[in-house]
């Protein structure tokens, strides 16, 4: 049934402008299969799956397409980069992945905070500087960005560190190099501090990549939650961003056909 729907909805060409590129996130799709997922973003015209593993790069290369955030650890979100006890571990994950990510063509791989587990914030910043320091230097020698994500600690990700764009852009400067950035997600940040067109403006040099989502509730992008996606979308393209877009909403109608509903949203 989801076969057949999916064929019947990329039927039709979906024409876009080319001044955002859009990504698609399978985590929100537990119903389609990855290479049903990775067709569809093909025949949409859409340029990257996303959020996947190394072992799994090589399925949208393969259709021509890019993974525009990959991983290179399953250490993550509520363990990350702040607790010094992982840090070997994950410098061994990332200085693996990171050649296989640029042999792959890819551009940018995700890392997290990890929760505060009563860190506080000064102190978690100096052990992510501490762990990711070494890793940057590999990923400068690949020209790879290292995005650290801004999730939100109000609803979804309770006690996770950075959970503040000032705070992320700290870390950026500490590090001090063009190769950590920021995966900027919108729907999180509307959560924690909101004001989004003004942080994008003031920080876009810091940000990478872009995630969305419906806020409350995570849903479709549409007239049902209180941010405008539409003014969002300009924004961003004004501030001259060329990196992808990527939809992680949980579609509470037909996927696909939510899928491309937000896909036309934020073409602008």
């Amino acid at each position: 049934m989801i076969l057949i729907l999916m064929a019947s909805l990329t039927s039709e060409t979906l024409v876009l402008k080319g001044n955002i590129n859009h990504s698609v996130c399978p985590w929100c799709y537990p119903n389609i299969s990855l290479e049903d997922l990775i067709d569809t973003a093909k025949q949409l015209g859409i340029g990257s799956v996303e959020l996947l593993y190394p072992e799994q790069w090589a399925q949208v290369t393969a259709k021509g397409l890019t993974c525009a955030m990959a991983y290179a650890s399953r250490i993550g979100l509520e363990t990350g980069f702040n607790d010094p006890s992982l840090h070997k571990k994950l410098f061994e994950d990332y200085s693996t992945n990171i050649p296989k990510a640029a042999d792959a063509g890819l551009k940018n791989i995700i890392c997290f905070s990890g929760n505060r587990n009563g860190l506080n914030d000064n102190d978690g910043l100096e052990n992510c500087a501490w762990g990711l320091e070494p890793v940057i230097k590999i990923a400068e020698k690949y020209k790879i960005n290292i995005c650290i994500e801004l999730l939100n600690s109000k609803v979804d990700h309770p006690d996770y560190q950075c959970d503040h764009t000032s705070w992320a852009v700290k870390l950026c400067e500490k590090i001090g190099s063009e190769s950590l950035k920021l995966l900027y997600d919108i729907y999180h940040m509307q959560i924690m501090e909101g004001d989004i067109i003004s942080t994008i403006r003031k920080y876009q040099k810091y940000i990478a990549h872009y995630h969305t989502g419906g806020v409350p509730g995570r849903s479709e992008i549409d007239q049902t939650q209180e941010l405008n996606y539409q003014a969002i979308m300009n924004c961003i393209v004004e501030t001259g961003f060329k990196g992808f877009v990527a939809q992680e909403f949980i579609p509470l109608r037909n996927p696909v056909s939510s899928l491309i509903e937000a896909f036309r949203l934020c073409d602008v």
